[in-house]
């Protein structure tokens, strides 16, 4: 038997070194060709490491959220035939670099995680008893799935979480939910006290969002400007649009209507369109219009990009949200996908809210934000009548962008989006 060392690779574009964000496999495991072992993060995407060769564990180089130089040593497999390493006399292969393996945990509280290729153990949420984790042992979940736990009344320390490093999906909390037995007899009252606490490691994708929200607020002058939008005849033009084309073309949802007006929009606002290099004291306006779009996944926000949204016609830009979108939240986007945007636009759909602040996507200035659509009575003529109604809530950096410009953009936004046959008018 060999040892095969897999070293941290060169990932590209200059990159010296990677944060190692989560381990799919750990000391003792029997791994094959090409399954993936671990991710690492870069500045603009996550990674996936693939081990070369089948084998053992021995060891591990790293914990989660450590910050590793290209070419240092991340795993090493006890492999057949003679390996790619020789350990000096007085070193032993477990020894360097071992991450000692956890004490198991009982069967029925986690689920060993899984990369997307590898072979899947049969398991059955049915078949699994209730056990709850320990008090300080946080399930791991997106806020969509917590909110709606909470909505439910359901603690997930009780929910069997069947993603990875068990974290607990909605179809988590489907399986859960259709045993009412379980669910309303081993769940503790909700008015018991409580007296545990959590340290959370902010690492991964948690850690980049929140050095560039730091770096976002610390550098650049913010300020927003909200504005009230008729949208009932967008939303009929929507609609109909849907009824028609639908089927042959795919559902349009208002993001690619916004995608529009803002395309036509910076067309007479093209300081609005532009990066700013704060360093070099530099201010490239972009003719072309690469709008990032604001997405939240399981593990955090991140900013695909729409390419070209100037060329694209609502569907083919609808199309290209959804395809990039979807890249994100299931961390498939490449670095190309996650880079490169000019203006962003954030929606938070039905939990839009009435106002938001986005915060602005440097080195860009300017966030356009999309809050609920409601139906409320407004005065037209002086008479009430009941209009579906939306904000805008945007953000500019307020040293590049004047306040007029940016309400003079917004307005004309506004004006697109209240009379969208204009949208189309060349």
């Amino acid at each position: 038997m060999g040892t095969h060392v897999i070293k941290m690779p060169d990932i590209g574009e200059g990159i010296a070194q990677v944060e190692l964000v989560e381990w799919f496999v750990k000391v003792g495991d029997v791994i094959a060709e090409d399954q993936v072992v671990a991710d690492v993060m870069t500045d603009k995407a996550t990674v996936e490491i693939p081990s070369p060769v089948s084998g053992k564990v021995l060891a591990l180089g790293g914990q989660p959220g450590e910050v590793m130089a290209v070419g240092s040593e991340l795993i090493r497999i006890e492999v057949e035939g003679s390996g790619n390493h020789v350990d000096a006399p007085q070193a032993k292969p477990a020894e360097l670099h071992a991450i000692p393996e956890p004490a198991p945990a009982p069967a029925q509280t986690r689920v060993e995680p899984q990369p997307e290729n590898r072979p899947q153990p049969a398991t059955s949420h049915a078949a699994a008893p209730i056990v709850p984790r320990e008090a300080h042992d946080k399930p791991l979940a997106s806020p969509a799935v917590r909110k709606r736990a909470l909505d439910a009344g359901i603690e997930l320390r009780y929910v069997h979480g069947s993603g990875p490093a068990g974290r607990i999906l909605h179809e988590d909390l489907d399986t859960f939910m259709s045993k009412p037995q379980i669910a309303l007899g081993q769940a503790p009252a909700g008015y018991g006290k409580r007296t545990d606490s959590e340290q959370v490691p902010v690492i991964g994708l948690r850690r980049k969002i929140a050095q560039r929200m730091q770096d976002a607020k610390r550098r650049v002058a913010h300020f927003s400007y909200v504005e009230e939008i008729d949208v009932t005849q967008l939303e009929a033009l929507r609609q109909q649009l849907n009824a028609k084309y639908g089927e042959s073309r795919g559902k349009l949802t208002l993001l690619p209507f916004l995608v529009r007006a803002m395309v036509v929009a910076l067309r007479d606002f093209p300081q609005i369109n532009a990066t700013y290099d704060d360093e070099a004291q530099i201010i490239t306006r972009h003719g072309a219009v690469h709008v990032g779009i604001a997405t939240q996944g399981d593990n955090g926000l991140m900013v695909p990009v729409l390419r070209h949204a100037e060329a694209g016609s609502l569907w083919s830009n609808a199309s290209e949200i959804a395809r990039v979108a979807h890249a994100a939240r299931n961390n498939k986007a490449s670095r190309e996908e996650l880079s490169g945007s000019t203006i962003t636009l954030t929606s938070l759909g039905a939990l839009g809210g009435i106002v938001s602040t986005p915060v602005v996507n440097t080195p860009e200035v300017a966030i356009v934000g999309v809050n609920r659509m409601v139906e409320r009575p407004v005065v037209i003529d002086g008479q009430i009548v009941v209009r579906k109604m939306m904000n805008l809530s945007s953000s500019f950096d307020h040293r590049v962008v004047d306040g007029m410009d940016a309400a003079l953009f917004i307005q004309a936004v506004r004006g697109l989006l209240e009379q969208p046959a204009c949208l189309f008018v060349e």
